[in-house]
């Protein structure tokens, strides 16, 4: 999103973190830009139940949770990575002189946080009253263009686990393995070598 020089040259600095590890915790007080240079990120809570629920994915050039860094508040989940994966994280001071002087990222930045809120007021609305075909089929179109998946000979090949798509719709994961099998069924969705295709 925005070029690691720039960051860098406002004084952003390169972290690494190994699978599984936590980048910041709910709860903790945002202080920092962050922005993904390898790697996968998940935002998500739990429960009392201990039951985890994923807010989003976050892969390469993307940044991750900036909305409470410009509130002044608490990260409301914890960002954990998926995999080894590497970080730019500047902090906030930075990360507003960056902006200040750079309003051509400023827009960047808005663009892409309305994007996510555009993602989570569609998701919201499908979670709450479609049967499981629709919200996976919903789902994989809108990150066919919110993820940039990548089109071949196939189709659009949907880099998202079942686990993550579950996650993603509320579903449990048995349920979207029937849905995107009746959904290949109806020839709506191909699978290859276990690799979902639009």
């Amino acid at each position: 999103m925005i070029a690691t020089e720039l960051l860098e040259k406002y004084g952003a600095i390169r972290k690494s973190y190994k699978k599984t590890e936590t980048i910041f915790k709910e709860g903790n007080q945002a202080i920092h830009y962050y922005q993904i240079l390898s790697g996968e990120v998940k935002m998500n809570n739990y429960n009392d139940d201990g039951r985890e629920f994923i807010q989003g994915f976050f892969n390469e050039n993307q940044s991750f949770g900036e909305p409470p860094l410009f509130l002044n508040r608490p990260y409301p989940a914890n960002a954990i990575a998926v995999e080894d994966t590497e970080i730019l994280s500047i902090s906030k001071d930075g990360f507003m002189k960056l902006l200040n002087e750079n309003p051509s990222e400023s827009i960047k930045v808005i663009e892409n946080l309305a994007q996510r809120l555009h993602y989570k007021s569609v998701m919201a609305a499908e979670i709450s009253t479609h049967e499981p075909e629709h919200r996976v089929l919903r789902l994989i179109d809108y990150s066919i263009a919110y993820f940039n998946f990548k089109e071949d000979k196939n189709g659009y090949r949907i880099d998202l686990t079942r686990q993550q798509i579950g996650d993603l719709t509320g579903l449990r994961v048995e349920t979207v393995i029937r849905a995107i099998k009746s959904l290949e069924k109806k020839g709506t969705l191909k699978i290859i070598n276990r690799k979902v295709y639009r």
